[in-house]
């Protein structure tokens, strides 16, 4: 069973799990750093779809509150870019992305991919 708090190894404290996650995924969103991100066809043909300005957009969200983020994880969230609603999401795979991961707290058996869609294909 998975414990509710991981260590951070860099501080020797232990860290809230969903904290943990959020960092993790965090990391991914503000820096493009432990994982991939993925962007829908419809949004990559948006006209005036830029890769730098949505990277902007990504790393200064900070529109977490409990509707989308209920399990304090920040992996979930809203914008409008080039006129139209886009709906992201971070999800945990295994690190051969065939399953969910076994403990997405832990970057050593956890590949992220955040998804950048727009609302009408979710």
């Amino acid at each position: 069973m998975l414990g509710s708090e991981q260590t951070n190894f860099a501080s020797n404290s232990p860290v809230p799990r969903a904290e943990a996650i959020a960092r993790l995924n965090d990391q991914l969103r503000c820096t493009a750093r432990g994982g991939q991100i993925m962007v829908t066809r419809g949004v990559s043909s948006l006209e005036g779809f830029d890769a730098a300005e949505l990277m902007a957009a990504l790393s200064s969200y900070d529109g977490f509150d409990p509707d989308n983020d209920p399990h304090g994880e920040r992996d979930f969230g809203d914008l409008t870019l080039w006129g139209e609603d886009l709906l992201w999401k971070v999800d945990a795979y295994d690190r051969v992305h065939q399953f969910a991961s076994p403990d997405p707290a832990d970057e050593r058996v956890t590949s992220r991919v955040l998804t950048v869609m727009l609302a009408t294909e979710y």
